[in-house]
């Protein structure tokens, strides 16, 4: 893999904490639901304008919550539209929520993406022998902390799993938050099965069946689903960092990305914040939220 010395090209390149804030729009479980990031009070993209590493040192990065823990709603960055906000996932026309397979319910892990990370569908991973999603790199923060959609968590990388789905590798980073209780504990895989025997074999386990209700098959892994150590998962880190880089600086094709940003201002898809305000401005008032369909409690039982 590739790694990345020189990564960064902001107009400011502190790494010092910033504040960092939402904004709703529309109402949530709709299909105009939008959650907008700022920082300062500025609007920003959550895909590109927020630093991955939160330190220096790059021991502490930044995540952005897409799903809080215990919900069903499969929220995302949408990498598609001007400033990338957070919305609801759909398929075939419809909204989607993860199935509740037995015993899991939702999403067992805060889970969201590494901001400024990407995975190049045009990239062949030699370990997984697929090419990439099209999506920012994914993280399961297993901290105890319930977290809230579009929060930005500094966590520590645990490890990572190599999942294929649906012919894409599409890999997953353990990680916690350097603020939970279990945190000065957790520096690398074999110690989260230690402190927290059977989370990592839950864990694959939920990615295997999770779309076996909507009519799929178990989904397969490299590796055969052994978590790799996070020696590893910041190599797959950089690695995504670097192919990130690449589309921001226009070197790789671009396809459905949004590239617009608000602090790149050498790059191509820079904006002004009143331009940023326009695009907020156009969406429709935060209202309140939409029943969210009662087939969404069912258990699914998924023979072995």
């Amino acid at each position: 893999m590739r790694i990345l010395v020189n990564s960064l090209w902001r107009c400011s390149r502190s790494l010092s904490r910033m504040a960092y804030s939402v904004e709703e729009r529309g109402s949530p479980y709709t299909a105009d639901y939008r959650v907008f990031v700022k920082k300062d009070n500025d609007y920003i993209s959550p895909f590109h304008d927020i630093p991955l590493y939160a330190t220096e040192d790059k021991s502490v990065l930044n995540m952005v919550v897409e799903i809080p823990r215990w919900t069903n709603a499969k929220m995302e960055i949408c990498t598609s539209e001007p400033l990338n906000p957070i919305r609801q996932d759909v398929k075939k026309d419809k909204l989607r929520f993860v199935d509740n397979c037995y015993p899991y319910h939702g999403y067992i892990w805060n889970y969201g993406a590494f901001p400024q990370t990407w995975e190049d569908p045009s990239h062949v991973d030699p370990n997984t022998h697929a090419k990439g999603d099209n999506d920012p790199l994914d993280v399961c923060e297993i901290g105890s902390a319930v977290g809230k959609r579009g929060e930005i968590k500094r966590v520590k990388v645990l490890g990572t799993i190599a999942l294929i789905d649906e012919g894409e590798t599409d890999w997953k980073v353990l990680a916690i938050d350097v603020n939970d209780a279990r945190a000065k504990e957790l520096n690398d895989i074999e110690d989260v099965q230690r402190v927290m025997p059977g989370f990592l074999e839950a864990t694959v386990n939920w990615f295997r069946v999770y779309k076996i209700p909507t009519g799929k098959p178990p989904n397969a892994f490299a590796f055969d689903g052994k978590v790799q150590d996070k020696g590893y998962a910041v190599k797959v880190i950089e690695e995504m960092h670097h192919q990130w880089v690449s589309l921001i600086d226009g070197k790789s094709k671009p396809g459905s990305i949004v590239s617009q940003n608000t602090t790149l201002c050498d790059k191509a898809g820079f904006i002004s914040q009143s331009a940023a305000q326009e695009i907020v401005g156009k969406k429709k008032p935060f209202g309140p939220a939409a029943a969210i369909p009662s087939d969404v409690d069912t258990w699914h039982f998924i023979k072995r």
